[in-house]
């Protein structure tokens, strides 16, 4: 308490002399996350919300207030406002009377606060501007009152779209967070609103502070700053920060810095680092080349893999290494020998799920749960792990806590800021040499806690700014969690400068970003800007582009969104194909198990539509004839009554049938497959998914695990079941279906379907052999997508002119799909023509091709081989004589007239 009182003493000492003043007493740096200095009165019910907005540094809209009354902006530094229906404003030391005015013209500020419903539009006198800064730094409250200054109504004011406009020269600031020199360490963070920021130090994460100076604001730009003449590498930091919170008064928060670079132990304090600093890169690090694997997007392919998963059951791993970044420098391993052998045969990128520091796994003392044996469709397996979810190692890791960061839980050693940093760089490297691109999971569009919450980070910074808020100013919940609001100046930037770290100091080669939807397009366009800026090269953008939530349909912005990204070689995920070929996972246990898809073998027109709309990149614009035998373009094509064609270019769509989110696809193959189908032919299955991928115009993603028939036990949302249900068998030995029935959160409902499913383990669960199967002929279709560039044509143009569904419409088997791809004038295309077919019938298929009689078509070179996987796919036939094609029952075959 002792050094809250003396922070306290000096509050009415100008910054600027707090910033060259003595150092600060410590007592505040080692304790609670929050000290509440002043309380607010309590607000009645029906004045505790924030039904108006700033629309700009002066101009005020309130949704549904009457026009009539006096309006008044009124503020308290110290959270002293009183406010009562019927009663004058007390404890308010500053008032400032607002004018009725005509709606602003702009329609982008229009669009932008569209959550504000009608209502007056506001704005502060000429005079009272200059006294704008200062109000924000304190409780503010807009008032309606009668002519006798009685309060008729109140509310409090979002304040993104003032702090936006006064500060717009934060923007700008380069050099946000700890940098360290030879000369000293220099710290700045953004505050506006905050009346007092301090920097603490400690020598080590877990020490008490040694210090704590006071920070200097720019009025200029918000930001507060403060230089040390000291090199204070390697030592550990955090901000008290004097502010007001809404609802709470004015606190003192122990905050950590949302521009750190790396962190102590569960993310309590930033740890000090120059990033270019040799003690932080792995030997070779500067001299280890980027792969030159993707020349366009078109030429990924993706493999989405997570960190622990892929280690965590590797015996072959040193057991200090399993589930760390660090198992990965093992090129022995089972795991990495399965890298390279993917990366041989065509995958260009693994994308790694969250690794930035994450809110949901503890970094010390995380546990295994000890599951026990039990039957396949027991739910003794789902109660262990559950019980321990909250404490256990695992977990996506979809809750940012600081972006920055690397995620300790993956380091051998989380308590040391530098073993993080150095470990995740030894992993990109490792990758690297094994010929892989590195891609990174984004998740900026929502944080792990906001508000006062231990882990809130920008909130207890700039209250209210950092999230996007509803119309009564609560935080929007619509990703999952708490929304950020990237429209925004600041948590824009924060974005791209976050981006442009990891690109650079990381050296990611490619971003994928989760619900990327809820972000403007304006500010991804700018992020791909600066990480090629940075680094000097193309960084591959590819996100979730689904339109939900408070921003769907453009209402607050232009979004990152399926159809809203033409021209900008930013991709989105394709649903159109994915849904049609594995069938929809939505609804009840006995829809979801009717909702057979289109390689199930029963598939209808309409599903061999949409399956033809993702072999031709989802183009818009590519036309062909649809199942009426009508030909239009894609864009005609009905997708739940959405256009199913919507990019403009094949680089914009991300063609996948599996990824972490839902079931997997041998999951789902269980539910929709007769119960009886063959081990053999549930692989046969599988393949006709990956097939499609690899066949497929656009950006190719598979998830890990998918070319071993991985299995979570049916589980439809694994994000935190735990290692158990998340399990990779790299010694091909169990794909970990009858694992026990998944976790009851989100699969109770199901379980009456599942139950009888699990209980036929012993018929339905793949043998090694069928793994070892499925594994080969996925690299197959891998060697094949990277035989010729005709499966990865960079252009809608290209694809329009090269592609042709020539047998299809009313003509054709809704069951049996054939794309004929032309290379003529294309010196590069190693075929004169490659033409594919994909049967997903439980019999042999023909198709006459009257056009085809005396050609010279023979099987693709890798069906062929003496190696290849499938040979029933080398059994598949061509009769010069009459053009006519046999195609194997399950089976995706390739073609071609060779040069």
């Amino acid at each position: 308490m002792r050094a809250l009182i003396a922070f306290a003493t000096v509050t009415g000492v100008p910054a600027m002399v707090l910033a060259a003043a003595v150092n600060l007493p410590t007592d505040a740096c080692d304790g609670p996350h929050e000290t509440v200095l002043r309380a607010q009165a309590p607000l009645p019910v029906d004045l505790s919300g924030a039904r108006a907005a700033w629309l700009d540094a002066v101009h005020l809209r309130w949704a549904g207030a009457p026009m009539d009354g006096r309006f008044r902006l009124v503020g308290s530094r110290d959270a002293r406002l009183v406010l009562a229906e019927g009663e004058p404003v007390r404890g308010a030391d500053i008032a400032l009377t607002l004018d009725v005015v005509p709606p602003l013209p702009p329609a982008s500020a229009r669009q932008r606060f569209s959550h504000i419903g009608e209502g007056p539009t506001l704005a502060v006198r000429e005079h009272d501007r200059s006294r704008l800064k200062a109000l924000h730094q304190g409780q503010v409250m807009l008032l309606r009152e009668d002519m006798r200054g009685r309060t008729l109504a109140a509310t409090a004011v979002q304040v993104a779209g003032a702090l936006d406009a006064l500060y717009v020269a934060a923007g700008s600031v380069p050099d946000l967070g700890a940098a360290p020199t030879a000369l000293g360490t220099r710290f700045k963070l953004w505050a506006p609103t905050a009346q007092r920021v301090a920097v603490c130090m400690y020598d080590r994460g877990d020490a008490k502070a040694r210090l704590a100076r006071a920070m200097q604001r720019d009025p200029r730009t918000g930001v507060w700053s403060q230089s040390l003449p000291t090199d204070l590498t390697g030592r550990y930091y955090a901000y008290l920060v004097d502010v007001y919170a809404r609802g709470r008064g004015i606190v003192r928060n122990l905050v950590t810095d949302p521009y750190a670079v790396s962190l102590t132990v569960d993310s309590a304090r930033g740890y000090i680092a120059d990033l270019n600093a040799p003690a932080l890169k792995p030997p070779g690090w500067d001299a280890t080349p980027t792969p030159q694997r993707a020349a366009a997007p078109t030429d990924m392919v993706i493999y989405e893999l997570h960190v622990r998963d892929f280690s965590i059951n590797d015996l072959s791993v040193s057991a200090p290494h399993r589930g760390k970044y660090a198992a990965f420098t093992e090129p022995g391993s089972d795991g990495m020998k399965h890298l390279r052998m993917l990366s041989d045969a065509g995958v260009t990128d693994v994308h790694l799920l969250p690794i930035f520091d994450l809110a949901s796994v503890p970094e010390r003392g995380c546990i295994t749960p000890q599951v026990p044996e039990a039957a396949p469709d027991s739910d003794a397996q789902q109660s262990t792990v559950m019980r321990g979810a909250a404490t256990d190692c695992f977990n996506w890791g979809y809750d940012p806590w600081h972006f920055n960061a690397p995620e300790g839980s993956f380091a051998t050693d989380a308590a040391d800021g530098a073993v993080r940093v150095r470990e995740l760089r030894a992993m990109v490297q490792a990758l690297h040499r094994a010929n892989l691109r590195v891609g990174m999971d984004m998740v900026y569009n929502h944080t792990a806690a906001s508000g006062q919450h231990p882990k809130s980070v920008l909130d207890r910074i700039v209250p209210g700014y950092y999230h996007r808020l509803d119309a009564d100013g609560g935080v929007e919940r619509s990703t999952c969690c708490e929304n950020t609001a990237t429209e925004n100046l600041m948590m824009a930037k924060l974005m791209i400068d976050s981006a442009v770290v990891w690109a650079y100091e990381y050296k990611i080669d490619s971003f994928r970003f989760d619900l990327m939807g809820h972000q403007p397009r304006e500010a991804m366009e700018r992020l791909q800007r600066a990480v090629n800026a940075a680094t000097g090269r193309r960084i591959h953008l590819i996100g979730e582009g689904w339109n939900f939530g408070e921003v769907k349909d453009g209402a607050r912005f232009v979004q990152a969104a399926q159809g809203r990204l033409d021209g900008s070689s930013i991709g989105t995920f394709s649903d159109r194909a994915r849904d049609a070929a594995r069938g929809s996972g939505f609804g009840g246990p006995e829809e979801v198990a009717r909702a057979r898809g289109w390689i199930h073998g029963a598939g209808s027109a309409a599903q061999a539509d949409l399956v033809r709309v993702g072999l031709a990149g989802t183009l818009a614009g590519y036309e062909t004839l649809n199942r009426g035998g009508v030909r239009q373009p894609l864009a005609r094509i009905d997708y739940n009554g959405q256009p199913a064609g919507y990019a403009s270019q094949p680089g914009e769509v991300v063609n996948y049938v599996e990824n972490h989110d839902n079931q997997t696809l041998f999951d789902n193959n269980v539910i929709k497959l007769p119960i009886d189908t063959s081990r053999e032919d549930r692989a046969r299955v599988q393949v006709l998914g990956a097939a499609i991928v690899a066949l497929s115009q656009g950006i190719a993603y598979f998830h890990a695990g998918q070319e071993i028939l991985r299995s979570k036990s049916l589980d439809r949302n694994s994000y935190d079941s735990g290692d158990w249900f998340n399990r990779l068998d790299w010694t091909l030995q169990d794909n970990g279906f009858g694992a026990g029935l998944p976790p009851a959160r989100d699969n109770k409902g199901h379980w009456a379907l599942m139950q009888p499913l699990l209980a036929a383990s012993a018929a339905i669960k793949p043998t090694p052999a069928e793994i070892a199967w499925t594994r080969d002929a996925f690299l197959d279709l891998l060697r094949i997508r990277a035989s010729t560039p005709l499966l990865r044509l960079r252009s809608a143009d290209e694809v329009q002119r090269r592609l042709k569904f020539e047998v299809n419409g009313m003509l054709q088997d809704p069951t049996l799909i054939a794309g004929e791809l032309d290379g003529a004038g294309m010196p590069d295309a190693v075929f004169d023509r490659v033409l594919y077919f994909i049967n997903a019938e439980t019999v042999p298929q023909t198709m006459a091709r009257s056009l085809d009689k005396q050609k010279a078509w023979m099987l693709h070179p890798v069906h062929r081989a003496p190696g290849a996987a499938d040979r029933r796919a080398a059994g598949a036939t061509y009769n010069p004589e009459d053009g006519t094609f046999t195609i194997p029952p399950r089976t995706a075959v390739v073609f071609v007239l060779e040069r």
